[in-house]
């Protein structure tokens, strides 16, 4: 039976009209003649009181059928309800509902394990299948889903296309070598070499890193096209930053340059934060509130700033004046580490700073080579309290250039003969740059730990849900 979502209850006036709802028990009180029952469904952070007056006799049995159900309500049981919705004399709360008629659908012993008290996001992840029933969890879904809508929002009103790349692939798109083999052989029974060759796809194959390849290809069609799914990485990282299977926003666009990548990508960064501020606004109150306080200041500030522009070969000026301050030495040729970028952003400019220009000796193969044959056409989005929120590049258009960069990095191009004929067959300059959702989620939220951002956390030696 479809029942009113309690966001939307709170939403109407207190008038004595009838209303149903149905969610499950967060807590019940009960005094000599009146029992409170604060009732969630997940549609918004609020829960909505139920309240039965025992002193009421204008309906003795349909009383005595409440009371009796009362009694079975405990922490966790989910039930359906019937009521008047009417002004509620307590603080904090606009209305509550009066109780004429309630079911219990569901029971919850006494051990369930979300009783009323601060539970640890450890113990939590232990039980992955219920945390979405807590406030914090909760919360962090129902941003999550807006951001996922956020993110589809941008793209479409910017003329591009939705495009589905392939979960999994031959090729490995970042040249890490990182990646989850997928494999239909019986792994007991080979003895030596596995021959591939009888293997369901001929060949090696695995999961994909990146949707970026395959999104190229579509993009010198389609001229705008983007990519939001899965991607998988088999690094052995057990850190607050690091998963296994991870979801990826990339777009790819014919004809950009950089500078038209940097434009695209300020923009999205700002569009996301202020649909963020916006649209879920008590989620972010209670973050704020909960989680990292200061964190609607730091994200109205990121969507209201300009962004800084330096090239790499700047930036490391900037952080060498003050080399002392780091851990990791900053030097040209080093991999900017997430201290320099927050020194950066926090310190030295106060604001978000996309850097430019990196060294290609620490950047993909598919980079677009600089005049000056040492430095690449990337770019590193970096924002205030976090470092790089995005990555990106012009991409090489030119066959022979790309060419000889595959095989410096000692990648064999005829796994990648489709990607090296796009440069054949009416090559244009394009660029694109990638997104992680889930630290776009930390980010937003303030979650210490990534794996408190996706539904079921995929880690070294985490799989169990």
């Amino acid at each position: 039976m479809k029942t009113t979502l309690i966001k939307d209850i709170l939403a109407l006036p207190a008038d004595g009209r009838d209303v149903e709802i149905s969610g499950w028990a967060r807590t019940k009180r009960e005094s000599k003649n009146l029992v409170f029952l604060a009732v969630n469904d997940g549609s918004c952070m609020a829960s909505i009181q139920l309240t039965f007056d025992r002193a009421n006799d204008e309906a003795p049995q349909a009383n005595a059928l409440i009371e009796e159900r009362l009694k079975r309500i405990l922490t966790g049981a989910a039930v359906r309800a019937k009521g008047k919705l009417v002004p509620s004399p307590a603080s904090g709360q606009a209305s509550e509902i009066a109780l004429t008629e309630i079911v219990v659908l569901g029971e919850a012993p006494q051990e369930y394990p979300l009783q009323k008290k601060n539970h640890s996001l450890e113990f939590l992840r232990d039980v992955a299948h219920l945390r979405a029933r807590t406030n914090t969890f909760g919360a962090v879904a129902r941003v999550r889903n807006q951001m996922a809508f956020a993110v589809h929002s941008f793209f479409q009103r910017e003329g591009f296309q939705y495009f589905h790349a392939p979960i999994i692939t031959a090729s490995d798109c970042e040249g890490a070598g990182e990646m989850f083999q997928v494999t239909t052989l019986d792994l007991e029974k080979i003895n030596g070499k596995a021959d591939y060759s009888a293997d369901f796809f001929g060949k090696r194959a695995y999961l994909t890193v990146s949707g970026q390849l395959a999104g190229e290809t579509y993009a010198t069609a389609l001229s705008r096209i983007y990519t939001f799914g899965p991607t998988f990485r088999a690094e052995n990282s057990n850190t607050t930053r690091h998963l296994a299977e991870f979801w990826m926003i990339e777009p790819e666009m014919a004809f950009y340059d950089l500078e038209d990548n940097m434009v695209l990508a300020e923009s999205f960064v700002k569009y996301l934060m202020n649909w963020a501020l916006e649209k879920c606004g008590e989620d972010m109150a209670f973050f704020d509130q909960r989680i990292k306080p200061g964190l609607i200041q730091t994200l109205t500030h990121v969507a209201a700033a300009d962004f800084v522009r330096i090239t790499y070969t700047d930036a490391v000026k900037e952080l060498e004046k003050n080399a002392g301050a780091f851990e990791f030495k900053p030097f040209w040729g080093c991999d900017l580490q997430s201290e320099h970028e927050k020194y950066l952003t926090e310190t030295v400019f106060k604001k978000p700073v996309i850097v430019v220009d990196y060294p290609k000796d620490i950047k993909a193969f598919y980079m677009k080579l600089n005049d000056d044959e040492k430095t690449v056409r990337a770019m590193d989005v970096l924002v205030p309290a976090l470092g790089e929120i995005i990555g990106g590049s012009q991409r090489e258009e030119d066959y022979d250039k790309l060419l000889s960069r595959m095989k410096t990095l000692n990648l064999n191009p005829d796994d990648y003969w489709w990607y090296l004929e796009l440069r054949k067959y009416g090559t244009v300059p394009h660029s694109g740059f990638g997104l992680g959702f889930e630290r776009l989620l930390q980010y937003i939220t303030g979650m210490a730990n990534i794996r408190d951002v996706i539904p079921y956390p995929r880690a070294p030696k985490q799989a169990e849900f």
